[in-house]
């Protein structure tokens, strides 16, 4: 295995995006791009990268603007830039063209999980004919509250406050969270099942749930979820198979709700989709001990089949 660490310059014309390239031993069979989801980082994904190392894929991936070692070196966490949402579509075009350029001909496929899923969704729709598959993990429909909370932000960017960090939305748009859980022990139970994933999600010096995003990226987050949030976009999405995945006791997807929804849209504009929702997980299905190999096994025999 190699890994190349490489930077390039964001959409939003001020930072640099830190990514890495990782490739197997053995001939490529295709590519894999990563996209990371809300609050974290690309190498919380590594055990996943490796198995697909393993598959003899070919994987790349970036800590967004605000994330990670992005934000590390610009110390912008939080802070996406005053481009908008396309920030991020925009850098993971960016990233997606380095990889193709170093390995030319081989099939292409996205994974994103969470806000990951949300923009890679936002990508399939606007760059569709540039992949062969994609997968949708910890991803979901409109919450009851997003399209208000989006007209909320949108005043405050008006009036000029992007800047300022209100952490009140960022409670709103987590709201519930936990709410169907017994005894739940932390705010964030809603991650994982497993006790252990939540903690080292906790202590992780490269996540940054502690450092609210500022006003401008809450508003960004927010009207990607809106945009994406109906069959209008599926009815742009191009037509490649479209891998779902999630837990039934993951309220981001509003518990198998919201993936089914989204999923039914794909469905009724003719696109080839398959979901899996595994009963008894949250959010983070691809992190559980108990079922890791088996989400791993899925979306590995699934870019494999497109191959």
């Amino acid at each position: 295995m190699a890994i190349y660490e490489i930077s390039f310059p964001s959409f939003n014309e001020r930072d640099t995006v830190k990514g890495w390239i990782y490739t197997p031993i053995v001939e490529p069979k295709g590519i894999v791009q990563v996209v990371h989801g809300f609050g974290e980082h690309s190498r919380r994904y590594m055990h996943l990268i490796l198995k697909m190392l393993d598959a003899g894929l070919v994987v790349c991936a970036d800590d967004h603007v605000g994330h990670g070692a992005t934000a590390a070196a610009s110390n912008t966490w939080g802070d996406y830039g005053y481009k908008g949402y396309a920030t991020t579509t925009e850098d993971e075009k960016t990233l997606h063209d380095i990889v193709v350029e170093k390995y030319p001909g081989l099939p292409f496929v996205m994974f994103g999980h969470s806000w990951g899923s949300m923009i890679a969704r936002d990508f399939a729709a606007k760059y569709g004919d540039l992949l062969n598959g994609a997968i949708f993990c910890g991803t979901t429909a409109l919450r009851k509250n997003t399209v208000e909370i989006s007209e909320q932000l949108k005043v405050l960017v008006s009036e000029g406050h992007g800047s300022d960090v209100k952490p009140e939305f960022l409670e709103a748009i987590l709201a519930g969270f936990t709410e169907r859980y017994v005894n739940p022990t932390t705010p964030n139970d809603w991650i994982a099942t497993d006790p252990g994933v939540v903690a080292d999600h906790a202590r992780d010096p490269f996540n940054n749930f502690k450092m609210p995003p500022n006003v401008q990226a809450l508003y960004d987050f927010a009207q990607l979820w809106v945009d994406i949030g109906s069959e209008a976009w599926a009815d742009i999405v191009p037509i490649v198979p479209i891998y779902m995945i999630a837990g039934d006791q993951d309220p981001v997807g509003n518990y198998g709700e919201g993936v089914y929804q989204a999923a039914n849209w794909l469905a009724n504009t003719g696109k080839s989709v398959k979901t899996k929702i595994y009963s008894g997980y949250r959010h983070e299905v691809h992190n559980e001990p108990e079922i890791r190999e088996e989400v791993e096994t899925g979306i590995i025999d699934f870019i494999l089949s497109l191959i």
